[in-house]
């Protein structure tokens, strides 16, 4: 591990797949759901919706089938699936002792996510824990520049100061653009893309190891 990377003020997570065990299941309702609309067989269709994860859904169709008038029923019928049965994906096991322990040490946590905020608030609200900032998905709101602007704007800190963790590349391009700080978590992606894509970067395959870390 990086022992240059020292301790931030604000921990930003990624949601889906990082927190919350449901890339898997989002994924098979992807390639449930494409093959309906678009020239592509199920297989496929989980495939690209891994490697493209990280954006939302309607966008991940785009620049999978760009301009293809079918994308918006696609997208439709995905995120009505997707909210069916939410709240009973599984958080990671060590997620909320991990999350819990980051704020013991004076770490702040927020979320960053491409789920829309009212799913993702409810989600925490059921599991019970409470972040000190949440931010879900709306119009010209969304993982990247605009969540780490209201972080840096919430917090009143520099990015220098907040570290991004996300299990995506998607993820990991967001945190470069933006100059935030990145770990990467396996699990979508294995650590040899990461390695691969963003030299230098953490990798960590659970959540407290981030503990051992910070």
């Amino acid at each position: 591990m990086n022992a240059s990377f020292s301790s931030p003020d604000v921990i930003v997570f990624d949601f889906d797949g990082t927190i919350v065990n449901s890339m898997e299941a989002f994924a098979d309702i992807a390639s449930s759901v494409m093959p309906k609309h678009l020239p592509i067989d199920s297989k496929e269709a989980r495939r690209l919706y891994l490697q493209t994860s990280g954006l939302p859904f309607f966008q991940q169709l785009e620049l999978l089938f760009p301009g293809d008038p079918k994308n918006k029923a696609t997208a439709e019928e995905f995120e009505k699936a997707k909210r069916e049965g939410y709240l009973k994906k599984p958080l990671f096991d060590d997620a909320l002792s991990t999350l819990s322990t980051l704020r013991q040490k004076g770490i702040a946590v927020a979320i960053s996510s491409n789920n829309f905020q009212t799913l993702v608030e409810e989600y925490l609200h059921h599991v019970g824990f409470t972040c000190d900032l949440v931010m879900g998905y709306r119009e010209n709101f969304e993982k990247g520049e605009a969540h780490f602007a209201c972080a840096e704007k919430t917090f009143q800190i520099s990015r220098s100061h907040m570290t991004f963790v996300g299990d995506s590349l998607q993820d990991g391009k967001r945190a470069k653009e933006a100059r935030v700080p990145f770990i990467a978590k396996t699990g979508t992606f294995e650590r040899k893309e990461f390695q691969t894509r963003f030299p230098g970067v953490p990798v960590i395959s659970t959540l407290s190891e981030l503990t051992t870390i910070f």
